[in-house]
């Protein structure tokens, strides 16, 4: 595939100071806007990706840059040695949107999760009376929660734990979607939580079974264990409701957000729980400098009002109908499966001719669409939430063109 002699460089001098620890498709941005990226060489992209479901309200949405420039002028940072006016105003937001009665403001995704975690062990030992060191957190194979040692060590997959050990005890891994295991699982005293993404979303989009979350929930209740949501990805209207898990129904004990909480702006996630759980934790026991800040507070009400007012789950769940079928029409021997909800969407890709995923990714690039493979034979398709139908059939109409020229 073509490269350019200007983005070349640019690609080159990442290779040259930057770490290896990312694999990009070759091609470097320069500007965004909707549904919409360009790179250097002034080619415009439909953006497929959207930074892995961080921009659902997509590319510098005019309202969250406004929200940006008004609030980074008058006060960014304080910590959390004092009060600020905004971080109150967001709890109370986020406690009417979502029902909880408190929420613990933080950065990224992998320290909102990292937070349940230690809020789960703390309530095992401070309210359910589990021994000291002896709490036990339920996940399934194939999560991805991030890439904290301690995240790792809840994996299954290689790439993610491979010489990261030791590694830190305490979770037992069970399959997901599998509710005779949970059942197994949670009737183990010690366990303090079931900690599983409602929709597996690094691992290619794996929808569970109707009834798989409401039955967790029950099982939970039944067993005295919490159960968490990682909403992450999944969560902000990007499968077609404001939760994943509000297909279902089910209120989690603790909720984990991140990513689209900010509009793809500024790093916010937080962690929302009642005060039976929330509460355990006391002033000096967990903490973040930059947590609660009073631009993460300001960006994430009005990334917030931007999903409720431009009615982005009904979008979602109306343009992921139209993707799927019209991706399940395409005639190709090198498409074996078509899945997701909402705009979380995969396609598992049969390699032919020595052509793959990557193969199909590249050539997609090469058409105007960015997407990017995982776990090497999957292609996931996200776009911002705010995409029109006609935008989508344009985008499929060169997403079918892509496959009609590779068989």
């Amino acid at each position: 595939m073509s490269i350019s002699s200007k983005s070349q460089k640019y690609i080159d001098r990442e290779d040259r100071y930057g770490a290896h620890n990312y694999h990009p498709i070759p091609v470097v941005l320069q500007k965004g806007e909707g549904v919409f990226v360009w790179d250097v060489d002034k080619n415009k992209y439909y953006d497929f990706l959207a930074a892995y479901s961080a921009v659902n309200q997509g590319h510098c949405h005019p309202r969250l840059v406004k929200k940006l420039a008004e609030q980074s002028s008058r006060l960014a940072l304080t910590s959390r040695a004092y009060y600020n006016e905004k971080l109150g105003e967001w709890e109370e937001y986020m406690h009417q949107t979502f029902g909880y009665d408190k929420m613990l403001p933080m950065n990224t995704g992998a320290e909102g999760v990292e937070t349940a975690l230690k809020l789960a062990r703390k309530w095992a030992y401070k309210v359910k009376g589990i021994a000291r060191e002896q709490a036990k957190i339920v996940v399934c194979n194939g999560n991805f929660h991030g890439r904290t040692i301690s995240i790792v060590s809840m994996s299954s997959d290689p790439d993610a734990y491979h010489d990261y050990g030791p590694y830190t005890p305490g979770f037992v891994n069970i399959p997901y979607n599998d509710v005779v295991a949970l059942e197994e699982a949670l009737a183990d005293g010690n366990v303090a939580a079931f900690l599983a993404e409602p929709i597996q979303a690094e691992a290619g989009v794996f929808v569970p079974t109707d009834g798989y979350l409401s039955a967790a929930r029950e099982l939970c209740n039944q067993y005295n264990v919490l159960f968490i949501a990682d909403e992450i990805q999944t969560g902000l209207a990007r499968t077609g409701k404001m939760l994943a898990v509000d297909h279902e129904n089910v209120k989690p004990d603790i909720l984990v957000l991140g990513k689209a909480l900010s509009g793809g702006m500024y790093p916010v996630s937080c962690v929302l729980a009642d005060d039976a759980v929330m509460l355990t934790i006391k002033p000096g026991e967990h903490g973040s400098t930059y947590g609660g800040n009073p631009i993460a507070a300001a960006l994430a009400i009005e990334a917030l009002e931007i999903i409720k007012n431009e009615k982005l789950a009904e979008n979602a769940e109306k343009m992921g109908q139209v993707f799927r079928d019209e991706m399940k029409a395409i005639q190709s021997e090198m498409i074996v499966e078509v899945r997701g909800r909402g705009l979380l969407n995969a396609v598992t890709i049969k390699p032919k001719e020595n052509k793959s995923a990557w193969d199909v990714c590249l050539a997609m690039k090469e058409k105007g669409i960015l997407a990017k493979p995982t776990h090497g034979d999957i292609i996931r398709f996200t776009p911002p939430l705010i995409i029109t139908e006609k935008q989508m059939n344009d985008a499929i109409e060169k997403i079918r063109d892509v496959f009609k020229k590779m068989g």
